[in-house]
């Protein structure tokens, strides 16, 4: 059998790349960002473009992937998960991306896959995400059986505590007794910052790119911050900096603690956000460097390796890591669908 995917909502492709790894064939992806769709077609596969998740219709993709209604064996991406995030203030009926979730139960009722797969954020579970995710249920139930489950992607293998809700269907006429994987790694024994890289070199000082390292070079930061990340130790936040470089809005122990803060070397990173390279949005400073994390070290902490070039500009790139599925999970997803039909009738 060829198993054959396409991705909708594709992003610089952290899904995709692990589900290649896994022994799938991506036939067609897309998104609306230009330039992770450039960085999905330098790492994973030229069949990708850049379209309008509200125009492009079922019968789009089954041409451009050449398969017919039903053919295709997985449709996995999931719409934008930013505004179900906690973080954002105005809830989730307040952004307008949430209303793709309806655009993802039309396509997969026009493609017909005999899987497929999303990922979201750990709230699309709860009270921000339940009336989407009851949709998307009584949407495909009649033709699916659906599998929710939410994770700590450190339980399987990547360094970093990045809860995430994952959502399989399996056709109903698909005989193969499909199960969610089990937990690969379990507390304590968490992959942690250190072990993942500790193998790099430091980036240049110049700032400019390591010559052998793809995006591995120095964010922009201030004397005083580079001032403010000496006083934190691993692990902490800006509520160890003293008073005089504390912000005025810090010094009434609002917000996020974790901003201004520091990863620990023997634990995973804190979920890896568009922000990395700013220790002043969260838990991003090198345990043991004056400095923030780089690209190269926030995608290594996603699971991508060293291999993968992400193409733009810094804010781009930043975007690009920050969005995207821990590859590690989604091969880890992929082979367990795999062998659900490798066994099945």
């Amino acid at each position: 059998m060829k198993y054959t995917c396409i991705e909708v909502f594709c992003g610089a492709g952290g899904l995709a790349y692990g589900l290649k790894k896994s022994g799938f064939k991506i036939r067609y992806a897309f998104d609306n960002d230009p330039m992770a769709v450039e960085t999905f077609k330098l790492n994973i596969s030229p069949n990708a473009s850049v379209e309008d998740a509200s125009k492009i219709t079922s019968e789009d993709l089954l041409k451009k992937a050449k398969l017919k209604k039903g053919e295709l064996v997985l449709l996995s991406g999931g719409p934008p998960c930013q505004g179900f995030s906690r973080q954002k203030k105005d809830g989730a009926n307040g952004d307008k991306r949430n209303r793709l979730i309806v655009k993802y139960i039309r396509l997969v009722q026009g493609i017909a896959p005999k899987f497929f797969l999303m990922e979201n954020v750990d709230t699309f579970k709860k009270k921000r995400g339940k009336a989407y995710l009851d949709l998307l249920q009584h949407g495909l139930e009649n033709d699916y059986n659906i599998i929710v489950r939410e994770i700590n992607c450190a339980d399987f293998g990547v360094p970093q505590t990045r809860k995430r809700t994952i959502i399989i269907g399996i056709r109903n006429d698909i005989d193969c007794n499909y199960k969610f994987p089990k937990e690969t790694h379990k507390y304590p024994n968490w992959r942690t910052v250190g072990q993942t890289i500790k193998m790099l070199e430091a980036p240049p000082a110049d700032g400019i790119e390591h010559h052998d390292l793809p995006n591995h070079c120095l964010a922009n930061i201030t004397e005083k911050n580079i001032e403010r990340i000496k006083y934190v130790p691993q692990g902490s936040g800006r509520k160890c900096l003293p008073k005089q470089l504390q912000l005025p809005c810090h010094k009434k122990k609002t917000g996020w603690p974790d901003v201004y803060g520091r990863m620990s070397w023997d634990k995973p990173a804190p979920t890896i956000t568009g922000g990395f390279d700013n220790f002043t949005r969260g838990r991003f400073a090198h345990p043991r460097e004056h400095r923030s994390i780089t690209a190269r070290e926030a995608a290594l902490l996603q699971s991508f390796d060293n291999g993968f070039r992400f193409l733009g500009n810094k804010g781009d790139i930043r975007k690009q890591i920050g969005n995207a599925v821990p590859p590690l999970v989604g091969e880890i997803l992929g082979k367990s669908i795999i062998k659900a039909l490798k066994n099945g009738k």
